[in-house]
């Protein structure tokens, strides 16, 4: 018999069999979030394209996640929350959404995995407007500000563990 988990099997599914890690090689959107005071780093990468009706659809998504077990799952579960929606349905999904998804109450420590996936979803598809040069939604704008501020305070408060990140994130 296997002792209980803090953890959903939602949760220790995605750790186990991450959907979409790697990268996207030609992405028009991509975006980073971080919390170094933890540890996790998360890149998210997207191709959005027109479904047969027209609409912005996110085509392909992709992760780089270093972090922990909860880190990697938000990461995972996210990708295949949002892949085939519209741009506008991925930009709305909150950290509760995923929460929800992800089942069983997070322990409160890990609460801040669930909103730097969402993060770097939502800085993901600001890079694609941005550059597609598209009209950014103002709700976007403003999430974009706090994630550039927080990602600013804590590169400059941490730059040699930042720099050594990007170095094991960029590979070989």
């Amino acid at each position: 018999m296997q002792p209980p988990s803090m953890y959903s099997k939602e949760i220790v599914n995605h750790f186990r069999n991450p959907r979409n890690v790697g990268r996207i090689r030609k992405a028009n959107g991509i975006g980073k979030a971080g919390n170094l005071l933890c540890g996790d780093l998360m890149k998210l990468y997207l191709n959005v394209g027109l479904s047969k009706k027209g609409l912005k659809v996110i085509k392909d998504i992709k992760f780089e996640t270093f972090g922990c077990i909860v880190a990697i799952s938000n990461s995972s579960m996210l990708t295949t929350m949002v892949k085939g929606r519209t741009i506008e349905e991925a930009a709305a999904i909150t950290k509760d959404d995923l929460v929800q998804k992800l089942g069983k109450p997070l322990p409160q420590i890990k609460l801040h995995c669930s909103l730097l996936a969402v993060d770097a979803l939502h800085e993901a598809i600001y890079d694609y407007y941005a550059k597609a040069q598209l009209p950014i939604p103002e709700e976007l704008e403003k999430e974009h500000q706090r994630i550039q501020k927080s990602l600013h305070t804590i590169e400059e408060r941490h730059k040699e563990f930042v720099e050594f990140e990007e170095k094991l994130l960029k590979g070989p």
